[in-house]
This record gives C-alpha cells, sequence and structure tokens, in this order.
C-alpha cells in the first residue's frame, strides 16, 4: 500500500512546486540511480582488498612521516591520507607542469631493485614553506607565488634533503606485511618532458594532506603497478612460509608443555567434622566419607575438577583409572 501524505505534507509540497525550488518533471529523473562508468578496456589490476591494505599501509606513514616533519621543522604538522585511487600514469603526469620537481625513489625488494622508480611530489607552495622553516623562518605561504616558478640550486639542495627525511621512514610503514626498501634516487626537475613510465602503465597514487598552522598543502606517492605486483605476489608466497613457521613454533612450545609437571590431586570424598571429633581421633578410627569404594571419583588440576575416575591398583601401588574428561566449565567447578 502506498504512503498516504498528510495534510500538512501536501501542503508543503504544493508550495515548492510553486516557488519553483521543486520541479516535478525533473523529480523522477533524479531519483535514477547513477552508474560509474567502467573502462573494459583497461579493467583494474588491484582489488579492493589490496587497495584497503595499502591505505593501512599509508594510514601508518603518515602518521610516523608527521611526527619526523615535526621535530626536523619545529612546529605542529598533521599529515592525513586524502585518497588512494588506481589510475593512469598519464592522469598523474598530466596534472604536472614545467617548474614541478620530482623525487625518484628506487624500490628494492628481496636484494632485486624494480625498474619503474617511485615518484613523489611536493607541491611547491608547500616545498617552499618547509625550506623556509628550515632556514629558521616562519613557513609564510607565498600568495604571489608564479604557477611556473623554477627552483634555485639552494632550494632543490633542501628538497632533496626534505625528500631523504620522507623517504627514510617509508620502510617501516610495509614492515608488518614484507621487507621492501625504498631509497632516493633523484631529483627530477623537470618531469614533464621525461618518461618515467609509459602513459598507460598502471600506477596507485597516494594522495596525503599537509597542514600546518598557517598553510594546507598536499604529497602525492606515485607507486607504479609493476613493482607493486611483484611485492604483492612475494606476499602470497611468504604466507605459507609464515605459516609453517608458526605451527613449528606452537609444537615447541607444546614440547615444553609436555614436559612440565603438574600435580593431580585425586578427591575420595569429602565430610564436616566438628573440632571436638577431630580431637578425639585415634589411629585405626574410621571416618565415613559418603562414598563407595566402587563410586567415580574426580581428579583436580590447579584446583579444578578434568577427570573422574576409579580407585584402583596398578603394580601394587594405589592408582586412579580415568574415566571421563570434564569438557565444561560447570563441570569442572562444581
Amino acid at each position: 500500500m502506498a504512503d498516504v501524505l498528510s495534510q500538512a505534507q501536501i501542503d508543503a509540497l504544493l508550495n515548492a512546486v510553486r516557488s519553483g525550488e521543486k520541479d516535478l518533471e525533473n523529480s523522477a529523473g533524479d531519483q535514477e540511480k547513477k552508474y560509474q562508468k567502467y573502462d573494459f578496456g583497461s579493467p583494474r589490476k588491484f582489488t579492493k582488498d589490496r587497495i584497503k591494505m595499502l591505505n593501512g599501509i599509508f594510514e601508518n606513514y603518515s602518521r610516523v612521516v608527521g611526527s619526523r616533519l615535526n621535530a626536523r621543522l619545529r612546529t605542529n604538522c598533521e599529515v592525513t591520507v586524502e585518497s588512494i585511487e588506481e589510475q593512469r600514469y598519464y592522469e598523474f603526469s598530466n596534472a604536472l607542469t614545467e617548474g614541478d620537481v620530482l623525487a625518484l625513489v628506487d624500490i628494492n625488494l628481496k636484494g632485486k631493485e624494480a625498474e619503474a622508480p617511485v615518484m613523489i611530489y611536493l607541491s611547491t607552495n608547500t616545498a617552499l614553506s618547509m625550506m623556509d622553516r628550515l632556514m629558521g623562518g616562519e613557513g609564510e605561504p607565498d600568495d604571489q607565488l608564479d604557477s611556473e616558478y623554477s627552483y634555485t640550486d639552494v632550494e632543490l639542495q633542501l628538497y632533496e634533503d626534505l625528500s631523504k627525511d620522507v623517504i627514510s621512514v617509508m620502510d617501516g610503514s610495509w614492515e608488518n606485511y614484507i621487507a621492501v626498501h625504498f631509497e632516493y634516487n633523484k631529483t627530477d626537475v623537470n618531469p614533464t618532458l621525461s618518461q618515467i613510465l609509459g602513459v598507460d602503465e598502471t600506477v596507485i597514487i597516494v594522495d596525503l594532506k599537509i597542514q600546518f598552522s598557517n598553510l594546507s598543502g598536499r604529497m602525492s606517492i606515485c607507486l607504479p603497478g609493476e613493482p607493486l605486483m611483484d611485492i604483492f605476489a612475494e606476499m602470497n608466497r611468504e604466507n605459507p612460509i609464515r605459516k609453517a613457521a608458526a605451527e613449528d613454533k606452537s609444537e615447541e612450545i607444546f614440547d615444553s608443555l609436555r614436559d612440565s609437571r603438574l600435580e593431580i590431586v585425586a578427591e575420595l570424598g569429602g565430610t564436616e567434622l566438628s573440632l571436638r571429633d577431630v580431637y578425639h581421633l585415634n589411629v585405626g578410627d574410621v571416618i565415613d566419607l559418603g562414598h563407595s569404594k566402587d563410586s567415580p571419583i574426580y581428579l583436580e588440576i590447579g584446583g579444578y575438577r578434568w577427570f573422574t575416575g576409579r580407585i584402583g591398583t596398578h603394580k601394587k601401588n594405589m592408582a586412579v583409572k580415568i574415566d571421563d574428561v570434564c569438557y565444561q566449565a560447570e563441570q569442572r567447578s562444581e
């Protein structure tokens, strides 16, 4: 059954139509679900799980590099992950201008260096503000900065120094997954003319927001697709090894536990006696435990009942034959 509008809702709807706030002809079209176009000619290489993993890696990296910049620049700086997306390289390179600078980073996985480097881009205004702080200034942004500004030789040296600083902490963000080493290679002063990757190469672009008290900037990290695929493949190969190592450790632990000594107490029965009766006990007196010799008894470990059994003898010694295991916690505490 369709929902029935109240008189107040009908009046509000009519008023919205009269005032032009609501267009009845276009309202049906507005309710149509919108779908995002998918390029079947170039399908996605990285699943949502991989992107989620990268998000966790760079969330950790943003916290570490934020603390690093706080100490280096002597100011409060907050670094957060804005987005992580799979794109084509031309989408990254087309956003660069002639005056932009890239730090190229080599990837070393298991002693093998990847052919394609990681590219780190720091917006010009943000980089100049950080350099000003390194030189003792307040890092005030320049609102009149030319979009095609070119770095001086001194600024390029400072840019290289900053790049090495943020790259030095990149290894630690990956160590929970795989041992991979990132090392600064060089600074590319004109990336628009350099053919670092093919224009249609798949890349992962990580956008980080850098927030200072007087400036908000960004840093972009472009991760080439092929080295990333190698890293994920190596992770998959290492998983069985890690599981086997964990099983071997568990066996060692159980071996140690098997050699441990535990005190087992066989409880024949229980009764209550007054202090007067205990005082008058003599050798040869019999205490009735209210428990026949053929009835099951409990075996206690650490104050808890773990087994039930029966009294007997083994090689002329008193012994208890286990009949059952008390699996439930209620059985053990009874």
